[in-house]
């Protein structure tokens, strides 16, 4: 597929827009230089709309797009889930995590764990999570984001990859968290345009021209199997979604560790101007996270009646694509890539926030707040750098590389939420009982792996997490009273000081956000 002069003409337009945009939001007033909150959490001061636009952003790359439509194609709207469970987590971290996080005032994640258990539980955290940015998250957007482009535009891989990290870094480098989160609300505009576009012209093309309401129809007449949101045990994909587990069991551990102790994600939410800012930011992020399916999954129904002979699922987005007409592929194409760029730069300036912030400042203390936001600058532009020489020798030789990107990050997902639910939730817990269940965590996974692969990814994440809590439990209670007193002290939270009230606004979106869940697996169920 290749893009017309008109196509190339709006996207070109899209980059310079972008660019620009990032550069005039980073400008400072006259004599005031960045510091670390200006650079790592937007001075604190981002409104509710540009923290829900930026989460999603963050989320939304070419992996989701391409590979949950795929997974539309193939498996159909059960797939969805994964969007939808996420919106009811973020309702439940809004109002029970992110008040404890901003009472600690917190740039990281790693800082948390710091304060509430010990420096050796930040450190093994903080490595672990910068060698998961650069060498897992970053290489797999970059990569797959590169092998998009292939496929839609035909651009070589090499050159690809030289466009996705130059573009992320021309207009976040300088400006930092804040040029990423309000560039964001243009990224989520086109992103969320693009795809109900690109959705609403499928659905049409289904029905022959009669609108997309007919089309729908007419795709669930056409293809009813692909509308089974619970999974049976004889459906041959019920290994990637085992049924009810998929509302009771390892999805709700696997949407905790993302939505509620994931850097580049809860650093939006952190930078907000208060925390019923950040709440309600999180809430329009829920709803956003409700609309998602009909942009990422709905497509790739959709191909199964359009294009029912492809040899690959994930075909299903690019090839759609081709059916568009001229200057429509242009802003598919651009939201397409609006979603990369903003997920590279989110993950860039997390990895420099926990760089700079719980590693070198440790090292280098006492430096000027200057210096340190030159040093964030040069972690991004260091990570992307790496990132771009990995991403083919760590995963080209992987076509489905998504697939073994989060089976790796399935290893360490139970460990991370127990650290955190007890570290929260249970005064008791002690630092050596973190270490024991994040070291369990992947000694258990693997183990479950390979002597019994037959097991579903997320019945073992959901099993994981059980085993390592109860070891968690048992290492702090041998450990007694008084070495969980002296491990925690001035660490263990006094929940009673921590106010969980929340706004009516917020309480009526959380009510809404679980009506809609509930008709829409009553409807599909």
């Amino acid at each position: 597929m290749q893009l017309a002069p008109i196509d190339i003409v709006i996207f070109a337009v899209y980059v310079a827009a972008l660019v620009t945009i990032g550069y005039l939001v980073s400008r400072e007033k006259s004599g005031h230089q960045k510091n670390t909150q200006d650079y790592f959490l937007a001075g604190k001061g981002l409104p509710w709309w540009a923290v829900g636009a930026s989460l999603i952003a963050a989320n939304i790359s070419a992996e989701q797009i391409i590979g949950m439509s795929g997974s539309g194609y193939a498996i159909g709207l059960a797939i969805a889930s994964y969007e939808w469970m996420a919106a009811i987590t973020l309702i439940l971290v809004g109002k029970y995590f992110l008040p404890v996080f901003v009472r600690k005032k917190i740039y990281t994640m790693p800082q948390f764990l710091e304060q509430r258990y010990d420096h050796r539980v930040k450190v093994v955290l903080a490595i672990f999570w910068l060698g998961v940015y650069t060498f897992v998250n970053l290489t797999a957007v970059l990569w797959l984001g590169a092998l998009a482009i292939n496929a839609i535009a035909g651009v070589e891989l090499l050159f690809g990859l030289l466009f996705l990290g130059l573009f992320s870094a021309a207009y976040s480098l300088y400006g930092g968290l804040k040029a990423v989160a309000l560039t964001d609300i243009i990224q989520v505009v086109l992103l969320v345009f693009g795809g109900l576009l690109l959705s609403w012209l499928a659905l049409d093309l289904i029905a022959g021209g009669r609108g997309p309401v007919a089309g729908f129809i007419e795709l669930t007449r056409q293809a009813p199997e692909k509308f089974d949101m619970i999974l049976s045990k004889d459906n041959p994909h019920y290994a990637s979604l085992p049924g009810l587990s998929v509302l009771v069991g390892g999805m709700w551990v696997m949407n905790f560790s993302y939505w509620g102790f994931n850097q580049y994600i809860v650093q939006r939410a952190l930078a907000a101007k208060s925390v019923e800012e950040g709440q309600k930011g999180i809430a329009f992020a829920a709803y956003l996270k409700l609309l998602m399916p009909i942009i990422v999954v709905l497509p790739g129904i959709a191909a199964a009646v359009l294009l029912p002979d492809l040899s690959r699922p994930d075909q299903a987005y690019p090839e759609l694509m081709n059916l568009m007409p001229v200057g429509f592929k242009g802003l598919v194409f651009a939201a397409l890539v609006a979603a990369i760029v903003s997920s590279l730069a989110s993950m860039t300036n997390s990895i420099a926030t926990i760089f700079t912030m719980d590693i070198y400042s440790r090292y280098k203390p006492g430096q000027s707040e200057c210096h340190y936001v030159t040093v964030g600058r040069a972690a991004s532009m260091t990570s992307l750098l790496l990132a771009m020489l990995c991403a083919q020798p760590l995963l080209g030789q992987f076509e489905q590389a998504f697939q073994y990107i989060q089976e790796f990050t399935g290893f360490f997902t139970p460990g991370i939420v127990v650290l955190f639910v007890l570290g929260v939730f249970w005064p008791r817990a002690t630092a050596n009982s973190a270490l024991v269940a994040a070291i369990a965590s992947a000694l258990l996974s693997l183990a479950l792996k390979l002597w019994w692969p037959a097991l579903p990814f997320i019945d073992r994440v959901g099993l994981v997490f059980l085993v390592c809590t109860a070891l968690a439990v048992g290492v702090s209670l041998l450990q007694g009273r008084a070495q969980a007193a002296t491990t925690t002290a001035g660490g263990a939270l006094a929940l009673r000081e921590i106010d969980f009230s929340t706004s009516q606004s917020f309480n009526l979106a959380a009510l809404g956000v679980s009506l809609v869940l509930a008709a829409l697996y009553a409807t599909w169920w």
